[in-house]
């Protein structure tokens, strides 16, 4: 069949190459077999909508009728979204690092007719440069070398694909504060304390980093630890990485000072982020900044990304009239031009747009070089001006925006949004959460388990760890925010789906479930990468559940997938930090109880908890007359004198009943119930 076959798929990314003279097929088992039946090999491109060098291969290579001419004679071509397949994408960029390579998008691989890999690479320019071997001399080269020396290939396949296997780990280290605290100062060793995130270029978010030295600042009192955590919040916030104009992080940047992103924007990113700068907003000295950055990043949410339904797109591009952030920067000139001579100095000059710009002769808004405070009239006004630029901007040619929706990213999102909506208190970002979560529930479920990706009408099905991980973690979010008893239910129930159809029966979870499509591995990685592992996001829940409910069920599941992921702890403290997170939340989880009655909804004691808030906390409010049952930790506990009490409740050992605001803060943080 001699034709480009994306025109079916409903992908942006695939469609994005539905016109290239490759003939195309996306992963299908129909692909797998015309492989098999023509005994080619199979070209293997992955990538996404937002990744830049992706665009600049297909331009190159994928568009030129010539290149694509020997891809059509020599191989089986397939395109595969890593957003839409990460269970794909996961498999072969283990078997890139298998043979070396640092891996990256867009990732090209070459397999047997049979999925194994044979080798591969990133981007390859079409002829050769930077180093790197040109595309077609590869694609001659390994088409040959599939040709001649079969035997070999395929012994090479098997070696490589026998490597990805998992093997025994041995013993792991004890799992206790002396690991949280080792682990801690070890990842602090490659911070950087000024700049923030890890110290050189480039820069990465690593909210799963950030939220361990968070709780690591919390549990030892070390000041460099919340230094490094505000450094890196702050950089980003001020830096180039956020758009000052509209809201939102791209996702990462290339220099060591968080001015020039890649200017793609990631839904996970941005909900991850959101959920940090939410936890630190009350309690950091860099508080008005986060919430800012918070309030603008929603506002971009909701005005770009929110789909119909409630739930939101996957990412906006980087690229937009085939230039690299043209729709994010600007020139000093345009400025005058837009805003007068006066208005645009201010501006200008606050977030460094000047003449000759500060990269590639244009500017990247940023606040590195102003970054204090500005007096409350100073405030409004830069806020003026910068509907302005915004209003202005919204005629330029915009960034494709890919609309598929992700699950597990949208629950990043939704724990984000629910997380800032009870922490300072805007009942309308819950609301966006909640109607969010409703539509993931109810449209891209069948039979009660979630998918993973839609668009169009069509979906994956079904979903992977990630999915049920994050779903669970958002419905624990909106509990916390709502205290509607309707999510804890669904929270165990993607739980439970998570052990039954993932579970590899030794405390881990692989990331296909066991009715999926077999691949040629099922894996189940402990690593983050850029968002949170399944794995530490499901003890997250579960042991938020335990403080919940008192069932042990869940808290032995939690010990379970710890003590099964010790020895990669012990391993890569940097690569399993959400893990490590988990760990903490183990040892020190406090279930704060406040029974209301009749004429006291405990609205004091629950805004004092929102104004010194820690990630360790569990809130449940209950009416009094509520009946609890004999496993929950205030099994018996009552108000007391018809005012709303408040009881901290760890390892099933309740405090004596608190009444006063500033009382229920003093136990929680004093010497009472000691941490680990």
């Amino acid at each position: 069949m001699s034709e480009n076959l994306l025109r079916l798929e409903t992908s942006p990314y695939l469609l994005q190459h539905r016109d290239n003279p490759v003939h195309w097929r996306g992963w299908n088992a129909a692909a797998l077999e015309e492989a098999r039946q023509l005994d080619r090999p199979i070209l293997l491109s992955i990538g996404y909508a937002a990744c830049h060098w992706c665009h600049v291969m297909a331009h190159e290579s994928f568009e030129d009728p010539a290149t694509a001419a020997v891809m059509n004679r020599l191989f089986v071509n397939i395109k595969v979204d890593r957003e839409e397949r990460p269970d794909i994408d996961q498999i072969y960029m283990a078997a890139l690092h298998a043979i070396g390579d640092q891996g990256g998008w867009p990732l090209t691989m070459f397999l047997t007719p049979d999925g194994k890999p044979i080798w591969g690479g990133t981007y390859f320019p079409r002829t050769s440069r930077y180093g790197r071997p040109g595309f077609v001399d590869v694609l001659e080269q390994i088409a040959r070398f599939y040709a001649e020396d079969r035997d070999e290939i395929v012994a090479q396949a098997d070696r490589i694909a026998a490597h990805l296997q998992p093997r025994p780990e041995g013993d792991g280290p004890p799992l206790g504060r002396p690991l949280l605290d080792e682990a801690a100062r070890a990842i602090l060793g490659i911070m950087d304390l000024d700049k923030g995130g890890t110290r050189g270029a480039p820069k990465f978010p690593n909210t799963a980093v950030i939220d361990f030295l968070a709780r690591s600042a919390h549990r030892t009192g070390d000041s460099d630890m919340a230094r490094a955590v505000d450094a890196a919040l702050i950089g980003m916030s001020n830096g180039g990485i956020f758009d000052h104009v509209g809201g939102g992080f791209a996702r990462y940047s290339t220099d060591a000072d968080w001015l020039v992103p890649h200017f793609e924007k990631m839904l996970s990113d941005n909900g991850l982020l959101l959920e940090q700068l939410a936890l630190l907003a009350g309690i950091s000295g860099a508080g008005a900044l986060y919430r800012a950055r918070i309030e603008t990043t929603i506002g971009w949410l909701v005005r770009e990304m929110r789909l119909p339904g409630g739930a939101f797109a996957a990412s906006l591009d980087a690229d937009s009239e085939g230039h690299e952030g043209r729709f994010y920067v600007w020139t000093r000139a345009e400025l005058e031009k837009l805003l007068g001579a006066e208005d645009a100095a201010f501006l200008g000059d606050l977030h460094d747009i000047r003449d000759g710009g500060n990269w590639e002769g244009v500017s990247i808004p940023n606040r590195l070089q102003h970054p204090a405070p500005l007096a409350a009239d100073a405030a409004g006004r830069a806020e003026t001006l910068l509907a302005k630029l915004l209003s202005a901007r919204e005629t330029r040619v915009r960034p494709g925006l890919d609309d598929k929706i992700l699950v597990d990213w949208n629950g990043y999102a939704i724990t984000g949004l629910a997380t800032a909506g009870w922490l300072l208190d805007r009942p309308d970002w819950t609301e966006l959460a909640a109607t969010a979560f409703r539509f993931l529930a109810e449209s891209i479920s069948r039979n009660g388990r979630p998918g993973h990706a839609t668009r169009d009408g069509k979906s994956v099905h079904p979903g992977f760890s990630s999915d049920l991980a994050s779903l669970a973690r958002a419905a624990i979010a909106l509990h916390q925010a709502t205290q509607e008893g309707a999510y804890l239910d669904r929270a165990i129930g993607y739980l439970d789906q998570l052990k039954a159809h993932h579970g590899d029966g030794q405390g881990g979870y692989f990331f296909t479930a066991d009715d999926a499509e077999a691949l040629i591995l099922r894996k189940a990685e402990r690593i983050d990468d850029a968002s949170p592992n399944p794995h530490g996001l499901a003890v997250d829940s579960l042991v938020r559940l335990w403080a919940l409910t008192g069932e042990d069920r869940f808290r032995d599941r939690a010990d379970r997938a710890l003590a099964a992921a010790a020895p990669i702890i012990n391993r890569n403290v940097f690569g399993t930090a959400s893990l490590l997170s988990g760990l903490d939340l183990r040892l020190a989880v406090r279930t704060v109880v406040i029974l209301t009655s009749a004429t006291d909804d405990g609205a004091k004691l629950r805004s004092a908890l929102r104004e010194d808030w820690r990630p360790t906390f569990v809130l449940d409010v209950r009416p009094e007359d509520h009946a609890l049952p004999a496993s929950h930790p205030a099994h018996g506990k009552r108000a007391i004198d018809g005012r709303a009490t408040a009881y901290v409740c760890r390892e099933g050992n309740c405090s004596l009943p608190i009444t006063d605001a500033e009382a229920l803060v003093a136990v929680l943080h004093g010497a009472w119930l000691p941490h680990g």
